[in-house]
């Protein structure tokens, strides 16, 4: 079964298919992380409408949103106050740029809104900029863009090699998904780019060794990860890009002291650490950033869809004072930061994202989500019950089962089944969108809004489709 089979919708439908909405997608529509030849057969799912953590689709099926639409919407679908923030400033002001000085008011607004609550930065230095841009993988550029600027303002422009972590996922434009330290998101394209060296993850279930402690594991990815430096030479790395719980990866949360032990080498050489918390940021992990959750400390963070709460696309690199101070030095030396987007701190998405923020605050959102996170981890944890999971984790409101042909000796399926996407497959068929991830993997990410009675009936729905699915595994091992 291919992967994509998990997002799959009814077949194409009859009378007039060559009229209909999923023929007409078909024929004139490239879907992303899609096969077209999947697609092509089955036709695509039409989601049609959405309130809260719920969406329908263009037959009328209601599903619980599990995964927040991709990490996303964590306000919910169909938030009537980001809707008005919307029109309103699309009455008021529909576009301008930031380009030669300009700027607009929900821009300000926004850029004030994060700095007041920014994570703690490295070197004892405070976060005091943002620059905004559209997406994730267009923030993960800009600051290795950035990266380089600061080396070079430095006197030490042959710093340009960048770190990041395999499983890792950083976004697919040319340099952030050289980044990204999964295959499918390079095999083709010919990436990675050479200046992108990669290092272990911290996944200790699937990394550790026999006997090994979780503290001689971290030890592990430092001694690694200071070789790696040393090797390529520590007067050509620039910077280290990590997100502080990894996502689309398989949801790998790093062991304690992880990123303390990171630090004190990247420190050692000189070389910045950047946060990609575009899905762990604005309460994800229980915290506001999950650079607080795992003590992170970054030069640089960059952050991106629940900023607006995925209703409008907006993204934004922030970066420390000893960042900034080394750019702006550096750009009136050459008259000019020549960097830029048209979209930079658009007018309309800085407004939604203003109001997102703001009702993140109003709302208690991210105490909200520390108060029902035991009950999602026991929710969670609770997978291990079936004979074919390994492996369970969670932090805040994000979470993973691992699959495993024999969870003892942590046997692998054979990858070829992608039974991970035939059990999405089969609790979509139960009312739940949830995604597979590489490894085999299935991931949590609920709308931060949920009740803890919607949040009881996904898992529900989640146990009896796998239950369901007993038999199916069993034949595969």
């Amino acid at each position: 079964m291919s992967p994509d089979d998990a997002n799959k919708g009814d077949a194409l439908p009859a009378g007039n298919p060559g009229n209909s909405p999923a023929s007409r997608d078909i024929a004139f529509h490239m879907h992303p992380y899609t096969n077209p030849a999947v697609l092509a057969d089955n036709g695509p799912h039409i989601i049609a409408e959405g309130s809260g953590v719920f969406v329908r689709d263009e037959t009328g099926k209601r599903f619980i949103e599990g995964m927040s639409g991709l990490w996303c919407t964590s306000l919910g679908f169909s938030e009537p106050e980001l809707v008005k923030a919307a029109v309103d400033q699309f009455e008021q002001l529909p576009f301008y740029h930031s380009f030669a000085g300009k700027t607009v008011g929900p821009a300000i607004d926004l850029a004030e809104h994060l700095i007041a609550h920014a994570p703690p930065a490295a070197h004892g230095s405070t976060m005091s900029k943002v620059f905004f841009c559209s997406s994730g993988s267009e923030a993960n550029d800009t600051a290795i863009k950035m990266a380089w600027y600061f080396q070079a303002a430095r006197g030490k422009p042959e710093k340009r090699k960048i770190i990041s972590r395999k499983r890792g996922y950083h976004g697919v434009t040319m340099a952030a998904a050289s980044l990204t330290g999964l295959a499918y998101a390079q095999d083709g394209f010919g990436l990675p780019l050479d200046f992108v060296k990669h290092t272990s993850a911290p996944c200790f279930y699937n990394g550790g060794l026999p006997g090994e402690s979780e503290a001689a594991f971290v030890r592990r990815c430092a001694d690694e990860l200071d070789a790696l430096i040393i090797a390529e030479g520590p007067d050509t790395v620039a910077a280290m890009f990590a997100e502080p719980v990894m996502g689309a990866g398989g949801v790998v949360i790093p062991p304690p002291g992880y990123f303390a032990e990171i630090r004190k080498v990247l420190h050692k050489h000189d070389v910045l650490l950047v946060a990609d918390e575009v899905i762990c940021g604005f309460g994800r992990t229980g915290r506001m950033w999950g650079s607080q959750s795992m003590d992170v400390q970054p030069d640089m963070l960059t952050c991106a869809k629940a900023l607006s709460s995925a209703y409008l696309p907006i993204s934004a690199v922030i970066m420390s004072d000893r960042v900034y101070d080394m750019l702006a030095s550096q750009a009136e030396e050459l008259g000019i930061f020549g960097h830029g987007y048209t979209y930079s701190a658009h007018p309309v998405c800085a407004a939604v994202a203003l109001r997102a923020q703001q009702l993140m605050q109003e709302r208690g959102i991210v105490d909200k989500v520390a108060v029902q996170a035991p009950r999602f981890a026991a929710h969670v944890a609770r997978m291990n019950k079936f004979s074919f999971i390994g492996n369970t984790r969670s932090i805040g409101l994000i979470g993973a089962m691992e699959f495993s042909a024999d969870p003892e000796s942590r046997k692998k399926f054979d990858p070829h089944h992608k039974i991970a996407a035939q059990a999405v497959a089969k609790i979509q068929e139960n009312g739940v969108i949830l995604r597979a991830l590489p490894g085999d993997v299935i991931g949590f990410c609920p709308p931060l809004v949920i009740s803890d009675d919607e949040m009881d009936d996904m898992f529900a729905r989640v146990e009896t489709a796998l239950a369901d699915f007993e038999t199916t595994a069993s034949a595969l091992r």
